[in-house]
């Protein structure tokens, strides 16, 4: 699994998620789907090796206004850049939480599954999600999705990506709890807690930040498991939702597994 994980200098979660077993037979091709958080802190050397690896797009997750302040310094010319003007915020709605509770991990948790629960019916949401698809069958060389951390918008399309070709649901967990690692959210959770602290002028303990730099597989599960609620069935949200319907997938599984 840390062999897909590629190790960069200001860009963090950055991996391909391809390789997996398919259900279609053969695998998942290798060297076609990547994923990451923001472009923004990369260095010349990060540069250097995204610009090697062939992205011909990249589905940017985030906000505008997360845009705004992070402007990104990757990918130059040649390379489609999708994002959507929807879903704008005055602050990060995980921060503007912190600030207005006195937050402990169960509440912290709690929140990062509620947001898993409605992050899939999120239009601006929905519309990215629907490009991502239509790019893969579109472009013939690599594809990239990020966010800001690359783990919870980019998690559950990455997830959603591995069910149309056929990855296996232990296989689609394995690779979306890898950002735990790849991330290295044990290393950096004490970096980050003293930031958050000074940034909302708060006092909290570290685990009550851990579901804001890592996840969790129930997070998954309830996305999921929300999409078969409020969709009748994964498939029937991506054909409905998406756009994605039958002959789409097919192309897909097509054009990415062999």
């Amino acid at each position: 699994m840390q062999d897909r994980v590629k190790p960069l200098d200001g860009v963090r979660n950055f991996r391909d998620f391809g390789g997996y077993a398919s259900q279609h037979g053969g695998r998942v091709v290798p060297g076609r789907l990547y994923r990451s958080g923001h472009h923004g802190e990369a260095s010349e050397r990060d540069i250097a090796a995204m610009d090697a690896l062939g992205i011909e797009v990249i589905v940017d997750l985030r906000r505008p206004d997360e845009r705004e302040r992070v402007s990104a310094r990757w990918p130059g010319d040649g390379v489609r850049v999708i994002t959507h003007d929807g879903g704008r915020e005055t602050e990060a709605p995980h921060q503007r939480f912190l600030q207005q509770v006195e937050a402990d991990p169960v509440a912290a948790d709690n929140w990062m599954n509620e947001y898993y629960e409605k992050a899939p019916f999120k239009a601006h949401h929905q519309a990215l999600f629907s490009d991502w698809f239509d790019a893969l069958i579109e472009t013939d060389g690599a594809a990239l999705v990020n966010c800001a951390a690359g783990k919870d918008r980019t998690g559950i399309l990455c997830a959603l990506t591995h069910h149309v070709l056929g990855v296996s649901e232990a296989d689609i967990l394995a690779d979306y709890e890898l950002t735990n690692e790849a991330a290295k959210v044990d290393e950096r959770l004490p970096e980050a807690t003293a930031w958050f602290n000074a940034r909302i002028g708060k006092d909290y303990a570290p685990e009550v930040y851990k579901p804001f730099l890592g996840v969790h597989a129930r997070y998954l599960k309830t996305a999921f498991d929300a999409i078969r609620d409020g969709a009748g069935s994964v498939d029937a949200y991506l054909d409905g939702a998406l756009g994605v319907d039958a002959g789409k997938r097919a192309a897909l599984v097509s054009r990415l597994v062999g």
